[in-house]
């Protein structure tokens, strides 16, 4: 029997791929116009860091990190400060096709979750970019669209309402996140019951109190919608309070969502094997592509729902999110959040996003599918 002799992969093809000779950082500001407010802060301004990794071949990859300092303490300073004097020396020779080397390297240094994600999704686009290949392939390319949810902040009841129905009738948009806590009770009730009223039952409602009530205000504002018809909660006390959380996450009659308890793969499993959650939002700002990748599998692994966040990303963030949710089957059954840019003044793209009847498609070029318009980018950069 004639055995054909086995073809190995061109190293030269691999080596083509570049090596890193430069990461820059680009701080930025846009506005919104219509300020997002939740229990843990508000966003008026995306003072975001729009990140670029430049190979030996030419290609530049792109992401951008988000500064969220009352969750995760980070600044635009910080984010710049901590790539330009410590990631971009520790990484630079390194070939884009090294991330676990570059996730070991960036690892040296605590915490800064969504500087390390920028790089590595950057790390990504190049690769993607350098072989002509989308990054939602490379990742699995599971789904080529996605449902989108829209977050709704606070306001009164009447006002949420009115936007969630606009949204509906203008994108087709009928999933909605409603932001809770750290007000009475009955206000954040009245706000999901107004929404409730305006949409129908066939929309998909959930709410997401950014650890803003104690667990004796959560399971008492479970128990009063009821017969809202909630899909899932979100972070509705701190998830140090241990036992309160776990004492209310045994009683919740939907999945309960851990976000920003769980900012790397390990406090996932722990979280999970505590009892205080059982889904996970996955958010490419907080976790990059590699990353969330771990995070899907151990939520594949202990059979828990994992649905996109949104780290209120601006435009080249959400594409981030599309393209990682649509690439993998288990984050693709869920309506993903991926709208809030809708309310900023401008963004830094070529080509503006599209929400048709209540879905995104993923971009099908190369890396992330998307490019920045170097005008936008000199309007709203910080520095020279």
């Amino acid at each position: 029997m004639h055995v054909a002799p086995q073809v190995l992969p061109d190293s030269s093809a691999l080596c083509a791929a570049g090596r890193i000779v430069a990461v820059r950082t680009v701080p930025y500001r846009i506005p919104y116009r219509k300020a997002l407010r939740f229990a843990s802060g508000s966003i008026e301004v995306a003072d975001n860091v729009l990140v670029e990794i430049v190979t030996s071949d030419g290609v530049v990859g792109i992401a951008e990190a988000p500064p969220r300092p009352y969750t995760y303490g980070e600044t635009q300073a910080s984010i710049v400060a901590i790539i330009d004097q410590l990631f971009a020396p520790a990484i630079l020779g390194l070939s884009i096709l090294d991330r676990e080397q570059v996730r070991a390297r960036l690892a040296r240094t605590v915490g800064n979750p969504t500087a390390k994600a920028a790089i590595d999704m950057a790390l990504w686009d190049a690769w993607g970019k350098s072989i002509g290949t989308s990054v939602h392939k490379l990742l699995g390319g599971f789904a080529d669209r996605l449902q989108v949810s829209h977050m709704l902040g606070f306001d009164h009841p009447d006002v949420v309402a009115a936007e969630a129905v606009h949204l509906r009738e203008a994108l087709g948009i009928s999933s909605f996140k409603i932001k809770v806590g750290r007000r009475p009770v009955q206000l954040d009730v009245a706000v999901c019951r107004a929404v409730r009223e305006a949409l129908g039952a066939d929309a998909e409602l959930y709410i997401d109190g950014n650890r803003g009530w104690t667990a004796a205000e959560s399971a008492r504002a479970i128990r009063m919608l009821e017969d809202v018809g909630l899909s899932r909660v979100e972070e509705l006390c701190p998830a140090d309070d241990v036992l309160g959380r776990r004492w209310l996450v045994s009683q919740s009659p939907v999945p309960f969502v851990a976000d920003e308890s769980i900012p790397t793969p390990a406090d996932l499993v722990r979280e999970l094997l505590a009892g205080a959650a059982t889904a996970v939002s996955i958010k490419t700002a907080r976790t990059g592509f590699s990353d969330s990748l771990r995070v899907t599998h151990i939520a594949e692994a202990f059979g828990v729902e994992a649905v996109i966040g949104n780290q209120i990303d601006a435009h080249l963030g959400t594409v981030c999110s599309l393209v990682f949710g649509a690439s993998q089957e288990l984050t693709s059954r869920s309506a993903a959040e991926l709208s809030n840019y809708l309310d900023l003044d401008d963004d830094l793209l070529s080509e503006p996003l599209v929400i048709e009847d209540g879905y995104m498609t993923v971009p099908d070029g190369p890396g992330l599918g998307v490019s920045l318009d170097p005008q936008k980018v000199a309007r709203y950069r910080l520095t020279p």
